[in-house]
């Protein structure tokens, strides 16, 4: 993992992920459906002319909705070498994690979330979570519903 964590926030918990994967931070914009697929896809966009899957993390990861009278935000990360877009509640900073100690997931994170938590740093007030990028966004035909079922 690098030393730098793009930071982001999903119903009021911190999530980073290394700052080497992400090629963007974007405002919502207009998906098109994928019929048939799972409710964490949230659609297709259209990124300067290439087609990008749009992943909800809040679905994914078997979090409430975001309410629907706020947009969400967009963190366009590579996988694979492709673009995936992730909609996030708010992006944040970018975080340097050099010299701290990642920590072992608390147990009080429900059972799905543990399969896609790397560990957390303790930061003034608050954890961050570290996603593994490649597990949330790994293999969505073997999760057709979100991580909690």
């Amino acid at each position: 993992m690098g030393s730098q964590l793009a930071t982001f926030t999903l119903a009021g918990a911190h999530y980073g992920i290394d700052m080497f994967r992400v090629e963007e931070a974007l405002r919502g914009q207009a998906r098109t459906p994928v019929p048939l697929a799972a409710p964490s896809i949230a659609g297709l966009i259209n990124l300067r002319g290439k087609v990008v899957l749009t992943i909800d993390l809040r679905t994914r990861l078997g979090l409430e909705p975001l309410n629907a009278d706020l947009e969400p935000m967009m963190v366009v990360v590579s996988v694979d070498g492709e673009p995936i877009s992730l909609l996030v509640d708010d992006i944040g900073d970018v975080i340097d994690v050099e010299g701290r100690q990642l920590e072992a997931p608390p147990d009080t994170l429900p059972p799905w979330l543990h399969e896609v938590i790397l560990g957390v740093y303790q930061l003034e007030g608050s954890l961050l979570l570290v996603l593994d990028i490649d597990r949330v966004t790994g293999d969505l035909a073997a999760f057709p519903t979100d991580l909690r079922n």
